[in-house]
């Protein structure tokens, strides 16, 4: 019995091929019949050669438009489940971003919520902690940068994150290098919270040239 090696990214095309499978190799007959134990068994064995790095088509959910309006901007996201621990990645081009010249003012473009992403227990699980890694020092804008989650979904660019219900997750006290990491406050990301990049320190208003950053967090 040959089990197709084509890797799912979606979850509806891999069950379906799975219905294919069970369908072609005479296994619809045990669900019609009741005899599901045959077809546990049978799924059993076929998802043991399954990674246990992939949760199939799972993303966090899209950043805000005054993220994703910046020219240039990339925000990219995964959740993967290793056991029963989710891994969330997001990675972040700040190139068409822009800081303000206030410490603790949200950073984004134009009029719209800039958030990065807002995590919710389905998706993302529980965070317990995590860490920020600078690919590529910030230019052109502030390069003290911090995270914090909110519990809204409306902070703008050049709003003070304090108008927020928020919480600091990455306070960076200092610019950002090629290699630094940081870990995150434990704890810090409540179930279903917004997250923020935000200025770390006073500075000129200027927009970003580069400078790319990769928040992990682990959640249960």
């Amino acid at each position: 019995m040959a089990f197709p090696t084509t890797a799912f990214t979606d979850p509806t095309a891999a069950q379906a091929a799975l219905t294919n499978f069970c369908d072609q190799n005479g296994l619809s007959g045990a669900v019609a019949d009741g005899n599901m134990a045959v077809l546990n068994a049978t799924v059993y064995n076929l998802t043991q050669g399954i990674p246990a790095g992939s949760v199939l088509g799972t993303t966090t959910a899209a950043a805000g438009a005054g993220i994703t309006g910046g020219v240039g901007t990339i925000v990219k996201s995964s959740v993967t489940k290793e056991g029963s621990l989710f891994i969330t990645r997001l990675l972040i081009d700040l190139t068409g971003l822009s800081s303000s010249t206030t410490d603790l003012d949200i950073i984004g473009q134009s009029t719209t919520p800039a958030y990065l992403t807002q995590i919710t227990a389905a998706v993302n699980g529980t965070i317990l902690g995590g860490n920020m890694t600078c690919l590529e020092a910030p230019a052109g804008g502030v390069t003290d940068i911090d995270l914090y989650a909110a519990t809204e979904g409306t902070g703008k660019f050049d709003d003070a994150i304090s108008g927020l219900t928020e919480t600091a997750v990455v306070t960076s006290g200092g610019a950002w290098t090629l290699g630094r990491v940081l870990g995150t406050a434990a704890d810090g990301i409540a179930a279903d919270s917004y997250l923020y990049l935000t200025s770390g320190a006073a500075g000129t208003a200027a927009a970003y040239t580069g400078g790319r950053i990769l928040i992990t967090l682990f959640g249960v």
